[in-house]
């Protein structure tokens, strides 16, 4: 059975992503892994670690619930601020997948893309890597 692990925070409630993990169900059973880096809240001047983890822990929740319609096993945890450490955290505890979809927002606004995050990521795996980008309509609006 396949395994995906997503990587996402701010992206998690999107249309692109979901489309795309619906898309996946669909081809047969599989196990979704939701690993959300605890990035720090750009609404929010001052931050500390442990109000990004309870932001992103919210957003882990949220999503569970969202990809409940989902024919997958969905499982999740909230991880390292850096998206490439957050991965390492979970290989380095024997997780294995079959690929890696990473979401992130538009060039421009997503501070993973500044940081490079794609690229590192598809470093510290030997599985592909499928990067998703919603429109800057879907971000605007909300989601």
């Amino acid at each position: 059975m396949p395994r995906y692990l997503v990587i996402a925070n701010q992206t998690l409630g999107g249309r692109v992503l979901h489309e795309r993990l619906r898309e996946l169900t669909a081809e047969g059973s599989c196990e979704i892994h939701v690993l959300v880096p605890s990035s720090p809240d750009p609404t929010e001047s001052f931050h500390d670690d442990f109000a990004d983890r309870a932001l992103a822990r919210r957003r882990l929740d949220e999503a569970l619930e969202r990809f409940s319609d989902l024919d997958a096993q969905v499982t999740g945890e909230v991880g390292d601020h850096r998206p490439a450490d957050a991965v390492g955290d979970v290989l380095r505890r024997g997780e294995r997948f079959d690929r890696v979809i990473l979401s992130t927002l538009p060039a421009g606004v997503s501070r993973w893309l500044r940081l490079d995050a794609v690229s590192q990521v598809e470093r510290a795996v030997d599985v592909p890597v499928e990067h998703l980008v919603p429109s800057a309509e879907e971000v605007a609006g909300g989601s």
